[in-house]
C-alpha cells in the first residue's frame, strides 16, 4: 500500500507542477490563459515525464501488486489441493 500511496502522491505532484509551469508559460505568452487547454497540455506532459522520472517508483509498486497476486494464487491451489 505503502508504494501506491508514494507514486501516486508524486504523480499528482508532478502534475500540479507541471500545470503550474505550463500556465505561467501560456500567461507570458498569451497574457492570460484557458484552463482546459492547458490542462490537457499539462496531463500529457505530466504523463510523459513520470514515465521516466517515476520508474522506480511504479516498478516497486508492480513488484508489491505481483507479489501479492502469486500469494493468492498459491493459497488458491493449496485450497484447491486439500479439496
Amino acid at each position: 500500500m505503502r508504494e501506491f500511496v508514494v507514486y501516486t502522491l508524486l504523480r499528482v505532484a508532478l502534475f500540479a507542477a507541471t500545470f503550474a509551469v505550463v500556465a505561467g508559460i501560456w500567461a507570458l505568452v498569451d497574457g492570460g490563459f484557458p484552463w482546459f487547454p492547458v490542462l490537457v497540455v499539462a496531463f500529457v506532459i505530466s504523463g510523459i515525464v513520470s514515465y521516466f522520472l517515476l520508474n522506480g517508483q511504479r516498478v516497486a509498486f508492480a513488484s508489491k501488486v505481483e507479489r501479492r497476486a502469486s500469494a493468492a494464487v498459491e493459497r488458491s491451489r493449496s485450497r484447491e489441493d486439500v479439496d
